[in-house]
């Protein structure tokens, strides 16, 4: 134990949890090698030492301010690269850098990336992607954020994240009410959706807004076919398979996002059913892909660009009492993809 009064070192920590140095470092630097039973054993005796917040002031002491961490969930969705091209137009202007990761819409992984964004000393953290329906992993993220933002470090997330920081809030609810609205308008009734699985609570929202529509009009969303699979163009075309496989009087399929409305498009075509003269098809997020389609995607517009902007923008301000609300609005963008329902 250290003597009252001495400056608390690493090898404190790493006595009083029973494990090396090396483990101990790696454990509060997120890296990998460390089972997840270790790594909580040394992060407790850390914050137990008050050891917890001397890693982050060192990195961050270190100087790498000028590069922004940016966790995105998936890479190649273009919902995320429209969000990072926001930010690197913001990050260019001030002379900043951007390193990029790709989280997998892997709570755990997420994670991980966010301990491995402190000890390669970034400045600022950015998270654009879905909060996680699990409480546990998110009050651990919120702890990492909470003391890396102690000593300096700036946060801000795109999507209702329970982290305590500065947010871009998508209109996820309402563009999903929007969507609703729209096909039962068009006559539908017999609606399923594909949806993603994993807790996200992007899709919980955009449920949300489909079934205060559903309500207006006397139905109920557990009445609905839904189809969780992967949150991407794959998962949409596995969602489209089981949906003409179980539900074979379905008119209408709202997607999600556009990814898996993509999917949906493409195993439609390949099951030569017609769009819209058959089914119906509508997604989310309005990629710059959606008008190319044939048909052409309906959709809500999220101002995808202009959420990554917001983002940095709010982390560059100085760090606020309470944390910072901007919402986003949307669009309803109607295209070929929806007609009234078949006779």
């Amino acid at each position: 134990m250290p003597k009252p009064g001495a400056r608390l070192r690493l090898v404190d920590v790493a006595e009083r949890a029973g494990v090396s140095l090396a483990t101990a470092s790696r454990a509060l630097a997120g890296r990998d090698g460390v089972s997840a039973e270790v790594a909580d054993r040394v992060r407790q005796v850390s914050r137990e030492l008050g050891y917890v917040a001397n890693p982050y002031a060192r990195t961050l002491a270190g100087g790498v301010s000028s590069t922004v961490g940016l966790v995105v969930h998936q890479v190649d969705d273009p919902y995320f690269s429209e969000i990072a091209g926001g930010v690197i137009q913001v990050a260019d202007e001030q002379g900043l850098l951007v390193q990029i990761c790709h989280s997998g819409r892997d709570p755990e992984h997420e994670l991980r990336q966010l301990r491995h964004l402190i000890a390669q000393r970034v400045g600022i953290i950015l998270i654009a992607g879905s909060g996680y329906d699990d409480p546990r992993i998110q009050a651990e993220a919120r702890r990492e954020l909470a003391a890396y933002q102690n000593v300096g470090g700036r946060v801000a997330v795109i999507g209702r994240h329970p982290l305590g920081v500065d947010a871009v809030l998508p209109d996820n609810e309402a563009g999903g009410h929007a969507l609703g609205e729209h096909l039962l308008a068009l006559g539908h009734r017999r609606i399923a959706v594909a949806a993603a699985t994993g807790g996200l609570t992007t899709v919980i929202d955009r449920l949300a807004g489909v079934a205060t529509a559903l309500a207006r009009h006397g139905l109920a969303l557990d009445e609905l076919p839904i189809v969780h699979t992967d949150f991407t163009r794959d998962g949409g075309r596995a969602a489209a398979d089981e949906i003409l496989r179980n539900h074979p009087d379905t008119t209408a399929i709202v997607a999600l996002n556009d990814s898996m409305a993509i999917g949906v498009l493409a195993t439609l075509r390949a099951r030569r059913v017609g769009v819209p003269d058959r089914i119906s098809v509508v997604g989310f997020n309005d990629v710059s892909v959606a008008a190319d389609l044939a048909p052409g995607l309906t959709t809500v517009r999220l101002p995808m660009t202009d959420m990554g902007r917001m983002a940095l923008e709010l982390a560059l301000k100085p760090r606020s009492k309470r944390p910072r609300r901007r919402p986003t609005g949307h669009t309803l963008v109607i295209r070929d993809s929806t007609g009234p329902v078949p006779d």
